[in-house]
């Protein structure tokens, strides 16, 4: 699924195994025109609450903060999970896969990451093929 909005949370990271995760979360709020009254009226906001891994997770570490408008594209999970009140609360997941810089609402610079450097036995065999 895609999706289309707005920072809503700073950005966290943690380990897990070997690999980064990142996580925030995004509120996307549906505009809709009404002709009848010939302006523009927002919808309800939903909350989504992304996931990245490795080198996506770093880059969003690196480039997303609270505020920015963004595109979100991954796999939607729906979660649940009982809060302090005993009331049970369905999430809206999104292990992502792209995400970046939503440019109708803005311009971004882009740098280019590098690749890792091959082990020297991984470049010796890539040479040789």
């Amino acid at each position: 699924m895609t999706l289309q909005g707005y920072v809503g949370t700073d950005l966290t990271s943690r380990v897990a195994g070997e690999s980064v995760l990142a996580s925030f979360r995004v509120a996307c709020t549906p505009r809709r025109y009404q002709r009848k009254t010939e302006s523009w009226v927002d919808g309800p906001t939903q909350w989504y609450s992304v996931t990245a891994w490795r080198a996506l997770a770093d880059n969003c570490l690196r480039s997303l903060h609270r505020g920015d408008p963004v595109v979100v594209h991954g796999r939607l999970t729906v979660g649940s999970y009982v809060n302090r009140d005993g009331i049970e609360v369905n999430t809206l997941d999104v292990e992502a896969t792209h995400v970046g810089h939503d440019l109708s609402r803005g311009t971004s610079v882009f740098t280019k990451t590098p690749k890792p450097a091959l082990a020297p036995e991984a470049a010796r065999d890539e040479v040789a093929a």
